[in-house]
């Protein structure tokens, strides 16, 4: 565990060391803010949630999670420090586990930036804040899924570009499995265990009915499955790519 504090303490911050740290959380902030205000339509609704708030979550996850991913080891790998990262006293294990919390820490402060939203609906009306705790909870496990994808894309390559790409794709992938326009497809040829798997593979999905309050132990355990297995993942790439 302290190997793995060790990196998750220097991946963090290097975050804060650069640019990217504050260039992602003020873009994160204005396109929560657009999204909830302008599209969401928050004001109009008149209703005292946060439900046009974590609706575009998935969408924002899905572009903004795999530009920070992509550097995760794919910098690592084109700069050659991953050599001396290995050379460390640290198991594979460790270093992966490390760089993903680090990572994740990162989205979840920049989630937790977004209580002003919060704060607006509660001086508005009287929401349910059991609801808002469940949505920000989900939407934080659903940013670990993301970024563990992410992070399994970075090890493969040692250009960011294609690392976000590929990130993006698979996420995209996930995200769009429970649309009808993705079940349509398999419900023409498939039989009916394959259309209910895809959908179950769905992020919008599994996190709808956490966003409505409604925190149900297998959306919980299919965020952590998923997380697991990238992670799991991650480290056959990165042992492959040692050994190569």
């Amino acid at each position: 565990m302290r190997n793995i504090w060790i990196i998750a303490k220097r991946e963090l911050a290097g975050y804060f060391a650069t640019p990217l740290a504050l260039v992602f959380i003020v873009i994160f902030l204005a396109l929560t803010g657009a999204f909830t205000f302008y599209l969401g339509r928050f004001f109009e609704n008149g209703q005292a949630d946060l439900e046009a708030f974590f609706r575009f979550h998935p969408w924002l996850y899905l572009i903004l999670i795999p530009a920070v991913a992509m550097r995760l080891w794919a910098e690592e790998r084109k700069s050659g420090t991953i050599e001396l990262l290995m050379t460390l006293p640290v198991t594979t294990t460790q270093a992966v586990l490390g760089k993903f919390l680090a990572a994740w820490a990162f989205c979840g402060i920049a989630l937790a930036l977004t209580f002003p939203v919060w704060v607006t609906v509660n001086v508005l009306g009287e929401p349910d804040n059991g609801v808002i705790v469940a949505g920000y909870v989900g939407s934080f496990l659903m940013a670990g899924a993301f970024m563990s994808i992410g992070a399994c894309m970075s090890a493969m390559t040692k250009n960011q570009v294609i690392a976000f790409i590929i990130s993006a794709t698979v996420c995209f992938l996930f995200t769009m499995s429970g649309l009808d326009l993705v079940l349509n497809f398999f419900q023409a040829w498939a039989p009916a265990l394959i259309v209910d798997t895809v959908a179950s593979l769905s992020f919008l999905v599994r996190f709808d009915a956490v966003m409505r309050g409604v925190i149900d132990l297998r959306d919980v355990l299919f965020f952590v499955s998923l997380i697991a297995f990238f992670l799991f993942t991650n480290v056959i790439v990165v042992e492959v790519k040692k050994s190569a």
